[in-house]
């Protein structure tokens, strides 16, 4: 049986494009943020920690991604009062909730990367047919 949503007392149901559920999958779905939250499985980590470990985000798409996931209540975002100030991004445990089916997303795809760049180059190797 699905969850129903508390601000419309309507089952939850993301194929349907009114559900907010949609929203939260589309956001969870985005490359930037399946490799955030991956990274911050690793422990707490600041900005520049994850723009190194997240090579090709550029600063607005991480800075996005992170106040996404800080809304979402997937990520807390910690300000230490020093001289600069010293700002940590943590996983809250609904973030760490996430875990499991991202990480098992990623293995999936570093372990059929073979598979599908045959098909792509078979794909490519073909030609588009006219139409």
């Amino acid at each position: 049986m699905n969850a129903v949503v508390e601000s419309s007392g309507l089952p939850a149901d993301a194929f349907s494009a009114k559900c907010p559920t949609r929203q939260v999958l589309d956001h969870i779905a985005g490359k930037w943020t399946i490799l955030v939250v991956d990274a911050l499985l690793q422990g707490t980590m600041r900005y520049t920690d994850l723009s190194r470990r997240i090579e090709g985000v550029s600063q607005k798409m991480l800075t996005q991604t992170l106040r996404a996931l800080e809304a979402d209540g997937f990520v807390t975002r910690t300000v230490h009062p020093t001289i600069p100030p010293r700002v940590e991004y943590d996983l809250t445990m609904l973030g760490r909730s996430l875990a499991e089916p991202i990480s098992a997303l990623r293995r999936w795809t570093e372990g059929h990367i073979n598979e599908i760049e045959r098909a792509r180059n078979r794909v490519r190797e073909a030609g588009t047919p006219d139409t």
